[in-house]
Parts: structure tokens; sequence; C-alpha cells
């Protein structure tokens, strides 16, 4: 399809509650929206680039500029015929995988939407709805944190994922794990330990936990190889994976278990599905993390969690876990199954609320 038309949309969304990491605290989510017309059709994308540097090199400002002055221009009029033809013409931009994964999610949308297919229709998702969970930011005490946790456990989240680091770590875990015996329970602790500190995480092991995330740095794939050993619950991987060689890599040596895919950190949809079809191909489950989407971003995230190899609940909370009011008129609510609904609606199944979009917008951009 002819490529006619983008608008570049950065947004800032207030969050219903900060959230708290081992990086830093927000109360605000900034984002970017890609709205794509071609054929008369038009086709939204999500770039998940936060404002700071904290979780990646990536941030809103840098998207916005690896899209508006490098990405965009070459592929304006062009006939773009799907997601692999997109990955070829970008390739010569090196790294900046959100940029282009905001892109290509657009993209999915229009193909979707010209065929007449949801976008789980078009990725071969096998289930309709998909088991998900929260993930609860750092509290300011373990008993707030187990306060917090049987707040959402009550609204029907069956799976919790707390966020940890150095001093907010094991007691955090055992006093959720003291409270609720029987929850599926994992942690996430943001690349903040290096392999002399993680010796302090093995008390984990005896907590029965789905998984312990990233505990090393992004770049740590070989120490996080000589980690593993130590522990009997799996490390998962995140921040480590930007693209399928990574995860191949990160298999191949023994640095991971379990793969978290994020479509908008690996460079899009398509590269998720690679990740998740050569995970599946050794064995290797994956699961989809989140990164405080709107609802476009949701949206895509569940579509590819219908994949038959997603066998953990992500983190794809229900719309109001994170916003009041959001940018899709389409609510995503929480089954009492601790599932949400795939959209099966052509494309991403959502349409936009413009009043919203116009009301935490601070800039646009057309090309």
């Amino acid at each position: 399809m002819k490529l006619e038309q983008f608008t570049l949309h950065y947004v800032r969304m207030p969050l219903q509650s900060p959230f708290a990491t081992s990086f830093g605290s927000v109360d605000t989510r900034d984002c970017i929206l890609i709205e794509v017309k071609a054929d008369g059709l038009t086709g939204w994308g999500e770039c998940a680039a936060d404002y700071d540097p904290g979780y990646s090199y990536e941030t809103s400002g840098t998207s916005w500029l690896i899209l508006k002055e490098f990405l965009l221009p070459p592929l304006l009029g062009q006939d773009v015929a799907d997601a692999a033809d997109f990955q070829r013409r970008v390739a010569h931009v090196k790294g900046h995988q959100m940029a282009k994964a905001g892109l290509e999610m657009a993209l999915w949308d229009l193909l979707g939407l010209a065929q007449g297919q949801s976008l789980r229709q078009l990725l071969g998702g096998v289930h309709p709805r998909v088991d998900v969970g929260v993930s609860v930011g750092i509290q300011a005490s373990p008993e707030t944190l187990v306060s917090t946790v049987e707040g959402y456990l009550t609204q029907g989240y069956r799976r919790v994922k707390i966020k940890i680091k150095p001093g907010r770590d094991v007691g955090d875990a055992q006093a959720v794990r003291r409270a609720f015996p029987d929850l599926r329970l994992q942690v996430d602790a943001n690349s903040a330990y290096t392999l002399e500190t993680a010796d302090a995480l093995l008390p984990l092991d005896d907590l029965s936990l789905l998984l312990i995330e990233q505990p090393l740095a992004e770049d740590d794939l070989w120490d996080h190889h000589r980690l593993q050993p130590k522990f009997r619950t799996p490390l998962c991987l995140d921040e480590s994976i930007t693209k399928p060689v990574h995860a191949r890599q990160a298999i191949e040596m023994g640095a991971c278990r379990i793969v978290n895919i994020k479509p908008g950190r690996v460079g899009g949809i398509s590269q998720g599905v690679l990740i998740h079809d050569l995970c599946a191909a050794r064995n290797v489950p994956v699961w989809c993390g989140g990164m405080l989407e709107t609802g476009v971003g949701r949206a895509a995230n569940l579509a590819i969690a219908s994949l038959p190899n997603f066998k953990f609940p992500g983190d794809i909370s229900a719309t109001e876990r994170y916003y009041a009011e959001d940018i899709t008129n389409e609510i995503f609510t929480l089954n009492p199954d601790s599932t949400i609904d795939v959209p099966d609606a052509p494309g991403l199944g959502i349409t936009i609320n413009h009043k919203a979009l116009a009301r935490y917008s601070l800039e646009s951009a057309n090309i």
C-alpha cells in the first residue's frame, strides 16, 4: 500500500498512581502515537519510548527525531507491501527499535483494515483471550506492598509481578509470599544488580517464584549465563533482548530459561513473532511484557500474546490499572478468570478518542 501521509502525536498521559522501579518513579507517561494514511485508510501505531533513558537509551525525544528525520521521509509515497518489506527499508537506520516498532504497528493496522482481518488473525493467534497479570511498582514499605497486592487480587488478577532493587528485594518478596502462599508471583529487577551483588537474591529460590526478570545489566548476557546456574528459579531476560539474534544467543549460552517479548522493544510485531517462533522451536516459553501502553499498544500486545508459545500471563493489565481516560474509545477490562479479550475487529481493533488525543498531545507534526 502506498504511504501517503504521516502524523506524529507526542502524548503525555497522567497515570492513575505513581509507578516506581529500580531506575525511578513516574506519575506521567510519554509516548508517540503515529498516524499513517494509505489507500483511503488510517492506521495507528505507538512508539513506547518514555521521557527519560532509564529503561532504554531510546527516549520519546530521540524517537521523535529518528521518526521525523530518518524513518518517515524515505517511506513517504512508497508502496510498502508488508512488515518484512518495511524492515528491509529501515534496516539502514541502526538501532532505534522502539521508533521502528511504533511505525510498523501502524502498518499492521493498515494491513488488517485493508484485508478485513484482525491483527490476531494476521499473526495466526490461537487464543481469543489471554492470561494477564499486574505489575506492581516499589511501594513505601513491605506492608504497603502487601496491601497493594491484595487490592489487585480483589480486582481479579491472579498473577502479580513486583519490582525490586537492592535493599527492597528479598524482604518484599517474602512478605508477599507469606500473605499469599498460592499466588503466581514473579519479580523484576530492571538491571539493578551486578554479578557480584546478585547473590543477595539467592533466598528468592525458596519462594516458588515463576521467574526472576532481568537481574543484571542489559549488555550482560555472559554474566547472566554465569548467574542462571546459581538459581533453581528461571531467569527471564527483558532489556537484554532487543532483536531476535539476542534471543538466540541468550538461549544458546544458557543466559535465561524464559524470554519476555515486548514488540515495542524488539523493533516491531514482526520481530516479536520471530522471537516467539525461535523460542518455541527450542522449548523456551515466552510472555508479553508491558510498557504502560495506551490502548493502541495494548491492543497490539494482546494480539501477539495470543500466539501459542506465550505460556505465562502478560503485563497487559486492564485500562483502569494505568489510565482514568485512554486514547482509544475501546476500554480493556479484566475478565473474572484474569484474562483480557483480544480485539477481533480489523487491524488493531481500536478507534481513537480524538478529544482525549487533543487533550494529552503536547506536539504534533505532519510529514
